[in-house]
């Protein structure tokens, strides 16, 4: 049964947290929640940044986002193929699938081929200096809002 407070794919797993890196986060619903506040233009990877806004608060964020699910979660990253050459970023935590930042896609998010994604390289794509400066912006915001509330 799905809990129609959240929209984002995997949503229906209750995963809670093997790493207490965040006072209030609890459960991957928690860290949904804190995301949301989270989440910025500045942390929205730099060719997407166009069309990052408030209503579409996961647009660009897939990458940095599977990174902090997989610091509290453990599993593994992801990713498929995207139509334009691009890819996009999502978890597998004790086999079970959860993208966070899947509402960017809409109702297109049922084109995603999870099913066949390629695990991803972690250590490789923290190389890239602009995707280590946004996750740890993220880390920044995250440990931000959570702090004061």
């Amino acid at each position: 049964m799905t809990n129609s407070k959240y929209k984002y794919y995997g949503q229906e797993h209750q995963l809670f947290v093997k790493n207490r890196l965040y006072k209030g986060v609890e459960t991957i619903h928690d860290l949904y929640d804190a995301l949301i506040h989270s989440w910025t233009r500045e942390t929205c990877t730099s060719r997407l940044r166009h069309k990052w806004n408030e209503q579409d608060y996961t647009c660009g964020q897939c990458a940095i986002t599977a990174f902090i699910v997989q610091d509290i979660f453990g599993g593994d990253i992801y990713e498929v193929p995207l139509e334009n050459g691009g890819v996009h970023c999502f978890n597998i935590v004790d086999g079970k699938a959860v993208d966070l930042a899947s509402e960017q896609f809409g109702d297109k998010v049922k084109d995603l081929d999870y099913a066949h994604a390629t695990k991803q390289n972690r250590e490789l794509r923290m190389q890239e200096p602009e995707k280590k400066d946004r996750y740890g912006r993220l880390k920044a915001n995250l440990t931000t809002y959570l702090s004061n509330n």
